[in-house]
């Protein structure tokens, strides 16, 4: 069940901030370090310098975006809107030339309780839950929200917005620096948004992207109770902002993220060739463009990595799903059969004796074209390729109280931090 309520979002005041997207930026865990430098230097005002502070020796940057926060606030650099209100919000974007659109709205969810379940679908790593809890502690807002799908069969968005907004001017309307359209329209009818409520209720929930905060969340949630004499279920730490969309959406797409391994000083191709043929059928392929194309193919029947090594490509089709069955017993089927898996448990452990979790040995990134290029300046790295996991698989594992290995999805566009924010009202003797 989905429980949801409107609320009084903190936006940039346009009559100081003209141009959006000098203030937006992405989420905090896709911005490589170049980017961050970019988004620092587009405006003192940008996003950025609250959700990704810079390092500086004898700071505490969670302190020092807490007062950035509250003194944009006591400057009007950001405004409160007067009543309470959900956010239809609209991207359109291209994909290899196609034209998209996703439709949905962002409103706050309560987190997850006895009378309502929410369900993940990816693993967690410790440090960016760390990072992000003090960041809660000392900022008390969501400044960003997560991304999360719901099977949408009642039409509940698209009614919804043809019925109160289409005729309307999106209160926000900025191109990101990735080309991707923005537009978000207030709806603070009290008609639509307890029909809205209403028709939400029914509704499984399941976490796209922004795991780590949603967990955040809920420790901060249950660190509040705590600290009480007594829960208080209407408490606004109980909920987080979300954007929320049709998980059948032609627009929902999703990318896969792929591994570069680094510092494989003694790799030779020969001899893993040797050890993955007791497991795959290997294939070489010269060209990019081919490459691509048989895996995008292969992928549609069979589990197929891609390999880039030496500017040469290699496609792995796995000769037996079962051969994972003993390694991983515990998990089911649709778990074992994803092809991050398989690298993981294949490639990295059995091969080449890796750690599939490792920071210090991988890097994960959407970007063929980057990874190629870092395979390119380093001898000593091997690029391996995925194809995008398939929405109903995802469904299904998380359904089943499974979680897909770290980095397994990537969905895209993102939701960028600085359209709309939620500012908790909590007590400040949490900090």
């Amino acid at each position: 069940m989905a429980k949801i309520r409107p609320f009084c979002a903190l936006r940039y005041n346009r009559e100081k901030i003209p141009d959006l997207s000098q203030v937006v930026c992405p989420p905090y865990d896709v911005i490589n370090p170049s980017a961050q430098e970019y988004y620092r230097r587009l405006s003192p005002y940008n996003m950025i310098h609250l959700i990704l502070g810079k390092d500086v020796a004898g700071e505490d940057k969670y302190q020092r975006a807490a007062a950035n926060f509250n003194s944009w606030i006591k400057e009007r650099i950001l405004v409160a809107d007067s009543a309470p209100a959900v956010y239809f919000y609209n991207q359109q974007f291209n994909v290899r030339g196609e034209l998209k659109n996703r439709l949905g709205f962002i409103a706050l969810l309560r987190l997850e309780d006895k009378e309502n379940k929410i369900f993940p679908h990816e693993h967690t790593r410790l440090e960016p839950k760390e990072d992000r809890l003090r960041l809660l502690r000392r900022v008390k807002a969501n400044l960003s929200p997560i991304f999360v799908l719901f099977s949408d069969r009642k039409r509940v968005i698209r009614r919804t917005y043809e019925q109160y907004i289409s005729d309307a001017a999106p209160v926000i309307n900025v191109t990101d620096a990735e080309k991707v359209s923005h537009k978000i329209w207030k709806l603070d009818c009290e008609k639509a948004l307890n029909m809205l409520q209403a028709q939400m209720g029914d509704e499984n929930i399941f976490i796209a992207d922004g795991h780590h905060r949603y967990e955040v969340a809920s420790a901060f949630r249950d660190k509040m109770n705590k600290r009480l004499a007594r829960p208080q279920p209407q408490a606004d730490y109980n909920y987080i902002l979300a954007y929320f969309t049709n998980i059948e959406s032609k627009g929902l797409t999703i990318f896969p993220i792929h591994r570069l391994v680094k510092r494989v000083n003694d790799f030779k191709i020969e001899k893993f060739k040797e050890a993955a043929k007791e497991y795959f059928d290997i294939q070489e392929v010269k060209e990019k463009s081919r490459f691509f194309f048989l895996m995008e193919i292969a992928g549609v029947r069979e589990n197929t990595l891609g390999m880039y090594k030496d500017g040469k490509f290699y496609l792995l089709r796995l000769k037996n799903l079962k051969i994972l069955d003993s390694e991983i017993s515990d998990k089911p089927r649709e778990y074992r059969s994803l092809d991050v898996t398989i690298l993981n448990y294949i490639i990295f452990k059995r091969i080449l004796g890796l750690d599939p979790e490792s920071k210090d040995k991988i890097i994960f990134t959407p970007d063929s074209n980057e990874l190629i290029a870092q395979v390119d300046a380093s001898k000593s790295s091997i690029g391996f390729l995925l194809n995008p996991v398939k929405i109903d698989r995802l469904v299904s594992i998380a359904r089943g109280g499974e979680r897909m290995p770290t980095k397994s999805t990537y969905f895209y566009p993102k939701v960028p931090a600085g359209l709309v924010i939620n500012k908790l009202e909590t007590s400040r003797k949490d900090r």
